[in-house]
C-alpha cells in the first residue's frame, strides 16, 4: 500500500518556527509532526510513501535519512522553484505512485485519529475515483454532499438544496485512474479537480470521519492544541 504526504508548505504563519525549518518538522510533543504522520500511515498499513517537499527540502532528506526512512521505502518528490499545492505536487508525483492500487493522500500538517484502515476499505467497496474523510466542523466553502455521501458541489457555489455541507480532513484515498483524468497544469489545488470530475458525473465519494480528534497546525493556537492531544496518544 502507498501513499503520499505534501509536506511542500512554507507554513507563514507558524513564523519565526518556520523560517528556520519546514512545517512538516515542527515539534509536536518530541517528535516532529512528519514522524507523527507516517507512523499514522504505517500503522494502517502502508509500505511505500512518496513525500513532496519544497520548503527546506534538504533538512526533510536528512530526517528521513536519520530514522532510516521508518523502514519504509520512501521517496522525495522535490518542487524546486515554488510549491505546486495539493493538486500539482500530486500530478508532479504521479510517477511515483504508478500501480493498479488506491493510496492514501495525507496533508503533513494534520493530526488525527480517524480509522484510516476503514477510510481504505470505504473507498474498496465504492469504487470511487476518490473518498475523501469529511467531517462536521467550521471551516470556510465546505464542500457539499448528497446523502449517499457523492460530491456534489462547495459551498457558497450554484448547488442543488439539501445538500449537507461538511469539511475536507486533508485525508484521503484515490484510485490510479483519477491521475489520467487530472487535466489542470502548474500549481493548483486538488479541490477543484475533485468538484469538476464530480460535476462530470465522476465518482467522489466522502467518508464521514468521526474520530475524536482532528487539527491541523496551521497557526500556533492550533499547534498547542495538536500538542496536547499528542502528548495522550504518543506519551515520551
Amino acid at each position: 500500500m502507498k501513499a503520499i504526504v505534501f509536506a511542500a508548505g512554507l507554513g507563514l504563519r507558524l513564523r519565526p518556527l518556520t523560517d528556520s525549518l519546514p512545517k512538516a518538522l515542527v515539534d509536536v510533543n518530541g517528535a516532529p509532526m512528519l514522524e507523527l504522520v507516517i507512523r499514522r500511515l504505517a500503522a494502517a498499513g502502508v509500505t511505500g510513501l512518496v513525500v513532496n517537499t519544497h520548503h527546506f527540502h534538504e533538512k526533510i532528506a536528512a530526517f528521513l535519512a536519520a530514522r532510516n526512512n521508518f523502514g519504509l521505502d520512501i521517496a522525495l518528490s522535490r518542487e524546486e522553484g515554488f510549491p505546486l499545492e495539493t493538486g500539482g505536487g500530486l500530478k508532479k508525483a504521479a510517477p511515483l505512485l504508478a500501480g493498479s492500487e488506491p493510496f492514501f493522500a495525507y496533508n503533513a500538517d494534520v493530526y488525527s485519529t480517524l480509522d484510516l484502515r476503514a477510510l481504505y476499505a470505504a473507498h474498496r467497496a465504492s469504487g470511487a475515483l476518490a473518498t475523501l474523510a469529511v467531517r462536521e466542523r467550521p471551516s470556510r466553502r465546505r464542500l457539499l454532499f448528497d446523502s449517499n455521501l457523492n460530491l456534489r458541489g462547495r459551498e457558497g457555489e450554484a448547488a442543488p438544496a439539501g445538500l449537507r455541507p461538511l469539511a475536507f480532513s486533508g485525508i484521503q484515498v484515490i484510485s490510479p485512474a483519477f491521475l489520467g483524468k487530472m487535466t489542470e497544469s502548474g500549481v493548483f489545488s486538488i479541490t477543484p479537480v475533485h468538484l469538476r470530475l464530480a460535476a462530470a458525473g465522476e465518482p467522489i465519494k466522502g467518508f464521514e470521519d468521526a474520530s475524536d480528534f482532528w487539527c491541523d497546525i496551521g497557526d500556533p493556537a492550533r499547534l498547542e492544541t495538536v500538542r496536547e492531544r499528542a502528548s495522550v496518544d504518543f506519551p515520551r
